[in-house]
């Protein structure tokens, strides 16, 4: 039961990223309502490494490939506990911090 759960939260999941990201990667808009903007959020940050730290700038850069608003995105995942800011580097959480995403 637990497994086919799992799949339906994989599946909802999937289908919120093919609601918000176009075929090219970008972000269409960044979903208002939480549990979707935490969707998304955790799929941008998908390819950054545990335990390195990163410059505004390279954080900046990375977000821009996905959408213009990096500040706004950059503050979000802050503010979600994605990631924590120390004298301007950028480092991502232990996932046991992160948001439960239903």
């Amino acid at each position: 039961m637990e497994n086919q759960e799992n799949h339906l939260q994989d599946k909802d999941k999937l289908s919120i990223v093919k609601n918000f990201i176009n075929s090219d990667g970008s972000l269409k808009i960044i979903p208002s309502q939480r549990k979707k903007k935490n969707v998304i959020l955790a799929y941008l940050i998908r390819d950054l490494q545990h335990g390195k730290t990163y410059q505004e700038k390279e954080l900046n850069e990375h977000i821009k490939k996905y959408h213009e608003d990096y500040a706004t995105i950059r503050r979000e995942l802050i503010m979600q506990h994605f990631m924590y800011r120390q004298n301007g580097e950028y480092e991502l959480n232990p996932k046991e911090m992160w948001p439960v995403i239903f």
